[in-house]
């Protein structure tokens, strides 16, 4: 497949890296020389420097050609006129744009994006997807990482492995033993650094990180067994007002349970828009490092403490200094992954990373076949894949126990018809289910290759 990627910041990098890792033909195109030559040396892409939404810039990448285009660049307008160009000129069947700005993005203003306007077939939010896996994160708050999947049915939740874990050292052949009514897989492992898909003898030890796909009813029990307890989030502060902190704050004004909700926020201009946005939320104008405001805003009584800002350590202190006024739960937004090591040693229990929810959102889209989801684990290590099995696949029919999967490859749930059911060997697919399968990176082709998806592109 030819693809353009117009941006060659932190995303569209990561999405480049990707799908040129898939032996797809991708051309990276960006302003700035510097970031195209770093694209260039490190990936198997072509390269070329100048501004995507000129005519002249996407003919020399090859847009005649292209079957996609993601437009992910720093500008809102660039990446819309890109689509617009890509579609008009050279008639590229599917356009991808990464919009920031909200006024973008109001419902009402949804007919903008039709093929006789402005057509992009999808637009992707950093916002809203951020927002969204913060409300994940305080979902589900003795886990680390945790991504939703099967219609809300199924979740992946990232566990560390503490002293306190009453199944260390035991093989994951005798979990199931074990626990024989509870649906949940432990389907990777992360070893002093390494992720690994585990096999059924390997035994998890104190300070592993598990990734464990878990019915979602049965996520209490799987963080039991795991030695985790779960904490009622009644009082939450936000540290950060902007776009993300406001969206965070607005979907918890509309659950039925009562939560109570303080925003803290630097800017006052932000704060009184937020204000006025908000109708049960208090809002505090002023710094989320400040002893003072943090005690205000009750943080020694608060179940947890979520730092949004646009500044990562701003947000890092911001959780520390809570922490050490009696917070038991903070999560940080980090946008720099070389930072996520010290998350760890400075008492940080979750980190959101905006550009890891981005790629996982393109990555949904630009999959083959009947692909529901994609959430992308780490430093683009490895992939959770969600999707239908057609009837061209290799696994229609197929029990998993004789499908030949490569080493780094697990299935992690079944869902047939309304029921999601934990995969055992001896557990039969047919067409119609829907699986969600664990790869590791370089697995990730092999597992597209099973769906059989080229059947079924667009």
């Amino acid at each position: 497949m030819k693809v353009i990627i117009c941006g060659a910041g932190q995303v569209g990098w990561q999405i480049a890296r990707h799908l040129s890792g898939e032996r797809n033909d991708v051309t990276v195109v960006d302003s700035n020389p510097d970031l195209v030559r770093r694209a260039t040396d490190s990936l198997d892409v072509q390269g070329i420097a100048g501004f995507a939404s000129y005519p002249d810039v996407l003919a020399r990448a090859g847009a005649e050609h292209a079957e996609m285009v993601i437009a992910a660049t720093y500008s809102d307008e660039v990446n819309m006129v890109t689509c617009q160009v890509a579609h008009s000129v050279f008639g590229v069947n599917r356009k991808i744009a990464r919009l920031r700005s909200q006024s973008y993005l109001e419902a009402i203003y949804s007919d903008l994006y039709r093929r006789d306007h402005m057509p992009i077939d999808v637009v992707i939010s950093p916002e809203r997807e951020v927002a969204a896996a913060a409300l994940q994160r305080l979902s589900a708050p003795a886990a680390f990482d945790t991504e939703v999947f099967m219609d809300g049915k199924a979740h992946l939740l990232g566990i560390s492995i503490e002293e306190e874990c009453p199944v260390v050292n035991t093989p994951l052949r005798q979990l199931t033993d074990l626990f024989s009514t509870l649906r949940a897989t432990v389907v990777g492992v992360r070893r002093e650094g390494t992720l690994f898909a585990p096999e059924a003898k390997d035994q998890i030890f104190v300070g592993d990180d598990c990734y464990v796909f878990c019915h979602v009813d049965d996520i209490p029990r799987t963080m039991e067994i795991f030695g985790k307890t779960q904490s009622k989030q009644e009082r939450v502060v936000l540290v950060g007002g902007g776009n993300v902190g406001l969206a965070v704050a607005q979907e918890l004004e509309k659950r039925t349970k009562r939560i109570r909700t303080k925003v803290i926020e630097k800017n006052r201009h932000c704060a009184e828009l937020a204000a006025e946005a908000l109708e049960r939320t208090i809002v505090l104008n002023g710094d989320g490092l400040d002893a003072g405001l943090l005690a205000e805003a009750g943080i020694s009584r608060a179940d947890a403490m979520l730092s949004i800002t646009d500044d990562d350590k701003t947000n890092m202190l911001a959780c520390v200094r809570a922490k050490a006024e009696g917070c038991p739960y903070v999560i940080a937004l980090i946008n720099d992954p070389t930072l996520v090591p010290l998350m760890g040693p400075l008492g940080i229990d979750a980190y959101i990373n905006p550009r890891a929810t981005t790629v996982s959102s393109i990555l949904r889209h630009i999959r083959h076949g009947r692909v529901r989801a994609v959430y992308s684990i780490g430093d683009a290590e490895a992939e959770v894949i969600e999707a239908e099995v057609l009837s061209t696949s290799p696994l229609a029919g197929s029990r998993i126990a004789d499908v030949e999967f490569p080493e780094g490859v697990l299935v992690g749930a079944v869902r047939k018809g309304d029921d999601v059911i934990r995969p055992m060997g001896s557990t039969r697919i047919d067409e119609g289910d829907v699986v969600a399968i664990f790869a590791l990176a370089e697995d990730v082709p092999e597992v597209e290759r099973l769906m059989q998806v080229s059947i079924d592109f667009f």
